[in-house]
């Protein structure tokens, strides 16, 4: 991907409910399908979309028209256990083989139906899978079980990639996989080769990481398979916008991004929905933000003079040509 691209861009889904009242008057159910067509309208040309919620009035075979009638293809699809109250105790690691079994089988048929729409990426974020209390959880037999779930998901169709995607708590206290190191050290347990990582940027933030240091990480040991751009403060999942506290950060992954050669989408994984903004204004900034950060760092990958710099650990020549560049 070069700065000249134009990249694959997605966004939220559910953020394209806000004002829906107003957005569409008088609709009593509003579908997946219309979600796809408000968020086209800000210049989003892929989607994400979450298994089974984003299937519930929609059949996939009209969510895959509706994609083409909107000029956006399918980045991939995200399963979503948080929704069934049946897995707040966990889904891969509830205590209950039966409910550990459901939610493996749920994930299959999110893969079925991920195939019949020609996506080939999907997303598991274990938010569920976690404890809450010391003494609550076994801990060696919770890494056990999630790992054998996630091999058996790798297998059932090795085609599909699987992406995981790491966040120190919510809704538990403490998530079973909740950074980079945890990540890359299951999918070598795992050891499958259609398994990789998801880098979510406030997430990472979260987890008191440097973003471009865990993409490092990531592309040495595994895969990047998905970008998440958002931003926050690191105290929790703010969801803001694109560079409005770490623009240089997110330069810096962009960089890293270039030169380990990631292509797929960049999905902004934003929430207007908590100071009620525009959904459709806030990911055209989005979308404007990052076609300029691309820029900019797309004339850093290769600058001899920032990596003579990085080379000799010379932060204050590092800082004075991103600064440069930033700010020209």
């Amino acid at each position: 991907m070069t700065a000249h691209d134009t990249p694959r861009f997605a966004a939220r889904l559910n953020a394209f409910k806000i004002g829906a009242d107003a957005y569409w008057p008088g609709k009593n159910t509003v579908t997946t399908a219309d979600l796809l067509a408000r968020a086209a309208t800000a210049g989003l040309n892929a989607a994400d979309l979450n298994y089974p919620d984003h299937f519930v009035n929609d059949r996939p075979a009209d969510l895959k028209t509706a994609l083409e009638d909107n000029g956006m293809v399918l980045n991939g699809m995200a399963m979503r256990y948080y929704t069934d109250p049946g897995y707040k105790l966990g889904a891969f690691t509830h205590p209950d083989a039966a409910v550990r079994r459901a939610a493996i089988d749920e994930t299959k048929r999110g893969l079925d139906v991920l195939a019949e729409m020609g996506g080939r990426l999907m997303t598991l974020w274990m938010g569920q899978d976690g404890f809450d209390y010391s003494f609550q959880m076994h801990y060696a037999q919770a890494w056990d079980h999630t790992l054998a779930a996630m091999a058996e998901v790798a297998d059932h169709n090795p085609s599909i990639d699987i992406a995981l995607e790491y966040k120190p708590n919510e809704p538990r206290a403490f998530a079973l996989m909740p950074d980079v190191a945890t990540t890359l050290l299951a999918l070598k347990d795992i050891g499958r080769a259609n398994t990789g990582v998801t880098l979510d940027f406030a997430h990472v933030l979260y987890a008191d990481e440097m973003p471009a240091f865990a993409a490092a990480l990531v592309a040495r040991h595994a895969r990047i398979l998905g970008v998440h751009l958002n931003d926050g403060y690191g105290k929790w999942d703010n969801g803001l916008m694109v560079g409005a506290v770490h623009p240089i950060q997110t330069i810096e992954l962009l960089v890293e991004l270039a030169r380990s050669g990631y292509d797929g989408a960049l999905y902004f994984d934003t929430f207007p929905d908590h100071s009620g903004l525009d959904p459709v204004e806030e990911a055209r900034t989005n979308i404007e933000v990052v076609q300029k950060l691309r820029g900019i760092a797309a004339g850093l990958v290769g600058n001899a003079e920032l990596q003579d710099a990085i080379s000799r650990q010379n932060a204050p020549m590092a800082m004075r040509i991103v600064q440069n560049a930033m700010l020209a």
